[in-house]
């Protein structure tokens, strides 16, 4: 967060996982508040909460206090998907989350954070962080029924239906307090000398999902030399070429045009990248020339 604070990324944020090995990432604000005490401008969000996992008015507390210690700040994006396994999500105490049911609590949660509701979250008098729903079909749908901004990633940056659920998006979009329509693309950016250089980065993250597909545990990434002696296996090695071919993975000119035509289809107004890997020191150089990229 301090190096892409110094970059000059616009936000930083962090996920919401629990019980997995590869992301440390099990409570987004108490994370929160230690990178806040860390950096001085740079805006810090949750990539976000997964409500069905909490109340409303303990997040909407949590991300209040937040927004009283840093001012300006603070995202609050907002997800419904339940734990990695069945034993995270029975540990959690949900084993289902409609849309209709996340739409209920998204709203309750906008009520919290703007003082409207029966019962007064504290601390009270502080401005609501700003909300964001991280979303692909029926997600889409909540966010344009509440007026808030939406973030799309995943396979359906792929899909030929894009396009129209966008369209559905905008066209069905509720203003909340003058809210517009506003989409974030999120989606792992790696960039390197060579294109193979750039696969290699991506390779890690890309194998530790295909694998968890196979044993149901997202395990902390390993090194391209580990996962070639580990020798995937056919079914594994497709999943793999699968996920390479879903990131923005190559040279500066590579993944500029990729981002290019991705924005062209969206109109999205704003790029996040989610990507890691093994090699901590390559992702830092990545995530620099990506900076230098975009500016």
């Amino acid at each position: 967060a301090i190096e892409a604070e110094h970059l000059g990324y616009a936000r930083f944020w962090v996920a919401e996982h629990h019980a997995v090995p590869g992301i440390a990432s099990g409570s987004p604000a108490v994370l929160l508040a230690g990178i806040g005490a860390r950096t001085q401008r740079i805006r810090l969000g949750s990539g976000g909460v997964m409500l069905p996992n909490h109340r409303p008015l303990v997040v909407a507390e949590q991300f209040l206090m937040l927004e009283a210690l840093h001012p300006g700040r603070i995202d609050l994006g907002l997800g419904r998907t339940l734990g990695f396994t069945a034993p995270v999500r029975e540990a959690l105490g949900r084993t289902e989350a409609g849309a209709e049911s996340f739409a209920h609590e998204i709203a309750q949660l906008r009520e919290h954070l703007e003082g409207t509701a029966a019962l007064t979250a504290q601390p009270a008098g502080t401005s609501p962080p700003a909300m964001f729903v991280l979303a692909t079909g029926s997600g889409m749908d909540t966010a344009a029924a509440l007026g808030l901004p939406v973030v799309i990633g995943g396979p359906i940056l792929g899909s030929p239906e894009l396009e129209e659920r966008l369209a559905t998006y905008r066209r069905r979009f509720r203003p909340h307090r003058g809210s517009a329509p506003e989409v974030i693309l999120s989606l792992d950016l790696l960039i390197a000398d060579t294109a193979e250089e750039a696969r290699e980065l991506a390779l890690p993250e890309v194998w530790a999902m295909a694998r968890s597909r196979t044993t149901g545990l997202f395990e902390a990434l390993e090194s391209v030399e580990q996962i070639r002696a580990a020798r995937p296996r056919e079914k594994e090695a497709a999943r793999v070429e699968e996920g390479l071919a879903r990131t923005a993975a190559g040279t500066a000119g590579t993944v500029r045009r990729r981002l290019e035509q991705l924005v062209e289809r969206t109109g999205a107004g704003e790029v996040l990248s989610s990507a890691s890997t093994y090699d901590r020191e390559a992702l830092a150089e990545s995530d620099a020339r990506l900076a230098a990229l975009l500016r």
